[in-house]
């Protein structure tokens, strides 16, 4: 894909520099005079019409690319955001987009830090049944069934795409 929009961006920049010699020499040769023979007007408006619509298309395809770009800076962003140590961020979005209450969050955090239930009833100064409740809210409001799921959310998220191989690019098993 990189490959074929570097070709791309190339063959667009051809047709630019095209475009702009035909218009820089059309208005050169007015002021200097140097063609003895001006082409028929048919032939002229013909490249007149070729070279705009060269510039356009320029215009168009490079604001496609700049698009592109964006996005793909958004998304090396966000990568960069998560592998950042931002992971505090990523739990509180998660934790907001799941409904957790401020009770599920802290048990949450602390499942995720490893802790065990009853580690966790101590340092909240609960019951066990009280955190298994709590836990078993949040797996159910996580979609998950049990803590390695949960943690593999936010593992799978902080790797993002990073295991997947690019076609583009040549694997180290070839």
């Amino acid at each position: 894909m990189r490959s074929r929009s570097g070709w791309l961006i190339a063959i667009l920049a051809l047709v630019q520099i095209i475009c702009a010699i035909f218009f820089v020499s059309d208005i050169l040769s007015s002021i200097i005079g140097f063609r003895s023979t001006p082409p028929s007007w048919q032939t002229r408006e013909l490249l007149e019409i070729g070279a705009a619509l060269g510039l356009v298309l320029g215009v168009v395809l490079g604001t496609v690319a700049l698009l592109r770009s964006r996005q793909s800076q958004a998304r090396a962003e966000e990568s960069l955001r998560l592998a950042s140590g931002a992971f505090m961020d990523v739990l509180e979005e998660r934790f907001s987009e799941w409904g957790l209450t401020p009770s599920e969050r802290d048990v949450a955090l602390f499942a995720i830090k490893g802790f065990s239930t009853a580690e966790i009833a101590g340092l909240r100064n609960t019951s066990e049944g009280t955190v298994k409740a709590q836990t078993n809210a949040i797996y159910r409001k996580a979609g998950v069934s049990g803590r390695p799921q949960l943690l593999s959310l936010f593992i799978e998220e902080l790797l993002g795409d990073g295991l997947k191989s690019d076609p583009a690019e040549p694997s180290d098993a070839a």
